[in-house]
């Protein structure tokens, strides 16, 4: 599977001349746990997690939740590229899941940005992660059942399903039609691997 299947779209972002209580509120608004910071022309420029915004709030000033967010247009005291951090791990969104998998555990992040070349087209979560993890037999064998009935060469496969591991079975002798059969059952989210028995 791969990462442009799983990765959540269209991107949140963080102008970077953005106030940190301003991407505070963002981040809290959207229910997510970082954000590409980008220049006045999307490009991506760094990253801002909840700790970034956390660390910038209460260890410069314990009391600063309490004063009022500054007025639009004036400098803040403390802007996110102040706080966001610039060696940002990445992902081309061509990249299969497991690379994104190692690259989270070795590297302890929660989030990374997914790239199309040089372009922002998604974030990649371990909450999208778990996503993948947690779809179910049954809709796995629904999509993998649905995903052959839109090639005629893959009509009369039968479909069973255990742990994310997909058997095919019935499809005839055809040795064109079970590969054929195969490659678009192992494009199906949530599919771990794909077996034929005839």
């Amino acid at each position: 599977m791969l990462v442009a299947e799983m990765m959540t779209t269209p991107v949140v972002s963080v102008p970077r001349t953005w106030s940190v209580k301003q991407a505070v509120r963002l981040l809290y608004e959207q229910d997510i746990t970082a954000a590409p910071v980008v220049d006045e022309r999307g490009r991506m420029v760094g990253i801002v997690s909840e700790m970034d915004l956390l660390r910038a709030e209460f260890e410069a000033d314990p009391g600063a939740y309490r004063r009022p967010a500054a007025e639009p247009g004036s400098r803040p005291s403390v802007g996110v590229t102040d706080v966001m951090t610039t060696a940002v791990r990445v992902v081309q969104e061509g990249a299969d899941i497991l690379d994104l998998a190692k690259l989270m555990i070795t590297m302890g992040v929660k989030s990374v940005p997914v790239l199309r070349g040089d372009d922002l087209v998604g974030m990649a979560s371990r909450r999208d992660l778990m996503g993948v993890l947690a779809e179910g037999d049954e809709r796995i064998r629904d999509d993998v059942l649905a995903a052959l009935r839109d090639s005629t060469e893959t009509a009369g496969w039968r479909v069973a399903v255990h742990d994310g591991l997909v058997e095919l079975s019935g499809g005839g002798a055809d040795e064109r039609s079970a590969r054929i059969a195969e490659l678009i059952a192992g494009t199906v989210p949530g599919v771990a691997g794909v077996t034929l028995t005839r």
